[in-house]
């Protein structure tokens, strides 16, 4: 057997893993004393784990995450009003299966929004589609696109994507076009994908906060009576990391 040839030929096919591992056996005499098969066992795991790895990394990119969240680093404070029992249910990611929603609300600095990322992570670990917008930065982008006509192009997209959390949610007053982008993106997703709204305003203020009531109730409904809450409370931790420095 010409071992190069094999060696150019599972590059040639992208088996990257399995050539790496090839060629060390080659020059190791790794494999020796193992049967045909269990050398074919081994350079085949080598590349579906490889692969898998890849295949998660890119979902951890192109989520675009603002932080490195996990969820092994969370922090059951009591203080926190962070329930472990809830938490290790919504990590099973069974509401994103469900297509349900995740509302996760209290002040500012409590870390909604590294929570949120967490579970993002968790998603993309499970090779759930996933995306993550500053709910501000979403509307600017998306207004852009209907700007040049690739809108369609790019809420078929986020309607495919298993998960979607939408940061800072009502941070900054909705017009018009916000709302109507909003309505388009819930109305498109209810019951078919799960979204996670991470705010610092209370649930009962949103109707206000998106304005035009026949809208801000359309909204509303598809989002709050298909979703779990969590309320964090507590200090900032930003204030407590600065005071520790």
């Amino acid at each position: 057997m010409n071992s190069h040839n094999t060696l150019e030929k599972m590059r040639g096919m992208r088996l990257k893993a399995m050539a790496e591992l090839y060629q060390q056996s080659l020059s190791s005499n790794l494999y020796n004393d193992l049967s045909l098969d269990e050398v074919m066992d081994t350079l085949i795991d080598a590349e579906w784990e490889d692969r898998q790895q890849r295949k998660i990394a890119g979902l951890i990119k192109r989520a675009g995450f603002r932080q490195q969240a996990a969820a092994t680093d969370i922090d059951y404070h009591p203080d926190r009003g962070l329930d472990k029992t809830l938490m290790g249910r919504l990590l099973s990611l069974n509401f994103v299966k469900k297509a349900e929603n995740l509302i996760i609300t209290g002040p500012t600095g409590v870390g909604k929004s590294w929570l949120g990322q967490a579970i993002g992570h968790q998603a993309c670990l499970m090779q759930l589609k996933t995306r993550y917008f500053v709910t501000a930065r979403f509307f600017d982008e998306a207004k852009l696109t209907k700007l040049d006509g690739s809108w369609p192009k790019l809420l078929k997209s986020l309607l495919k994507t298993d998960l979607l959390i939408l940061d800072d949610f009502g941070l900054h007053p909705m017009d018009s076009a916000d709302r109507q982008l909003l309505l388009d993106l819930i109305e498109g997703r209810h019951q078919t994908a799960s979204t996670i709204l991470c705010s610092q305003i209370p649930v009962s203020g949103w109707h206000k906060l998106i304005g035009e009531g026949t809208i801000a109730d359309a909204i509303l409904d598809r989002v709050i009576y298909s979703s779990h809450r969590l309320e964090l409370k507590g200090e900032s931790l930003r204030k407590k990391q600065r005071l520790t420095q």
